[in-house]
């Protein structure tokens, strides 16, 4: 186990071989207790074989999304949708998450982070159908819309 800063890169040989992992500054809070200061957060960008999957963790609205298309672009971008009211200091809507999908040039788009388990106030289904609602003009590029189906690169 290896803990990345922003814009360290990891390389990683596995048996289906090698990933390069890029860690981008999110909007969040490493804690996990109260007091708990000393841990970092990331977003990841994972490369291998031509491929991008940008993995964006827990992240409030962030401008660093954007910075990500100078590399180029993002096949599968994996985005937090929930859990955004009362924690929008923390946590993106639906809508913001598209918005920073968009921005650093992803292709599709797998919401995460809903309809596990309830951390928030907002309706159980409100983030998937906002989510769904904000990619309306485009919904070939999600990539998942309920927990349980999977998803194959084309």
């Amino acid at each position: 186990m290896s803990e990345l800063h922003w814009s360290e890169i990891k390389s990683v040989t596995t048996s289906a071989g090698k990933i390069d992992i890029v860690a981008f500054r999110v909007k969040h809070w490493g804690a996990r207790k109260r007091r708990d200061t000393y841990r970092g957060y990331n977003g990841y960008v994972l490369e291998r074989n031509n491929r991008r999957i940008l993995f964006g963790g827990d992240t409030a609205l962030s401008d660093s999304f954007a910075e990500l298309r100078a590399s180029g672009p993002i096949d599968l971008a994996i985005m937090p949708i929930g859990a955004y009211n009362p924690w929008i200091h923390s946590h993106c809507t639906p809508e913001q998450a598209v918005q920073m999908a968009n921005e650093a040039g992803a292709h599709f788009i797998m919401p995460i982070h809903h309809q596990t388990f309830r951390l928030s106030s907002e309706d159980f289904r409100e983030p998937i159908e906002r989510f769904q609602a904000a990619l309306r003009e485009t919904p070939e590029r999600i990539a998942l819309r309920e927990i349980g189906e999977t998803f194959v690169l084309p």
